[in-house]
């Protein structure tokens, strides 16, 4: 069987039951990853623990899978999901994929203000601690191992409402916009350890977020109809998959990928 870039690699992904999380999972383990999947949906996770077994390109030691459900943003979730894969896989976590988050439609002043903590706690405060925990565990691996023989990363999913501040989604956008703040700062800080943190700020990619976000359909649509062919999982998958498997002196440290008939934001 022909190796693999990243057969000595362990990753976790966050948000892996649906969308992005989900083609992320499926396209590291086909590069020869061990996987790790996180969501609140326990059911969707066990099914794609299971597809990754099956898979046919695989041989009897690649890309082994395990789920471990649970909020992202709670601490003790946090902790096991970077303990349970050790334990399962003998060798540490050392490429976390932090994109676990939700959507809300509208602005400061048309957006329901009854769901900006929750959004707040996922998208900022939950992505927050998962990459301080994961920055301070991958600095003390990359302590322990030769440089620069094995890489570290730490992608995070922001987006371009983040960087180009919209109207129709100005409190989600404003928590992409600390996110991706958080990143760089973390980027600098942890570059010089030998962790490379990467943000990734996709366009319009058709998944279920528009429809749990509150989008309507009939506007939203409509605004994708005149972008298409709009960016899919699989797309931004692929992307992630490239800037992990470069060497470890190499860092893609920030990529804004949209559509190409996208022009904003």
């Amino acid at each position: 069987m022909t190796a693999r870039p990243l057969s000595s690699r362990v990753a976790l992904i966050t948000g892996a039951s649906a969308g992005i999380g989900q083609a992320t999972a499926r396209e590291l383990a086909t590069l020869g990853a061990r996987i790790a999947v996180n969501a609140r949906r326990e059911e969707r996770l066990v099914a794609l623990v299971q597809e990754l077994a099956d898979r046919g390109d695989q041989g009897p030691d690649d890309a082994r899978a395990i789920a471990v459900a649970g909020d992202a943003s709670d601490e003790p979730v946090i902790a096991s999901m970077l303990d349970e894969p050790e334990a399962a896989f003998g060798a540490p976590v050392d490429l976390v994929v932090i994109n676990a988050g939700r959507g809300l439609a509208g602005s400061v002043m048309t957006s329901d203000p009854g769901q900006w903590e929750e959004m707040i706690r996922i998208n900022l405060v939950g992505a927050a601690r998962l990459l301080r925990a994961a920055g301070e565990r991958l600095s003390r691996l990359q302590e322990q191992r030769e440089w620069p023989e094995h890489a570290a990363d730490i992608v995070v999913l922001g987006s371009t409402v983040g960087r180009h501040i919209s109207p129709f989604s100005s409190m989600y956008g404003s928590t992409k916009f600390a996110i991706g703040s958080l990143a760089e700062a973390a980027r600098r800080e942890l570059g010089p350890k030998g962790v490379r943190v990467s943000l990734i700020e996709p366009g319009i990619v058709a998944s279920e977020f528009q429809g749990v976000a509150g989008y309507d359909p009939g506007s939203f649509g409509a605004m994708m109809d005149t972008f298409a062919p709009v960016l899919t999982p699989e797309d931004i998958a692929r992307l992630i998959g490239f800037i992990v498997k470069q060497p470890a002196g190499v860092h893609l440290s920030g990529t804004v990928v949209r559509p190409t008939r996208q022009e904003y934001p």
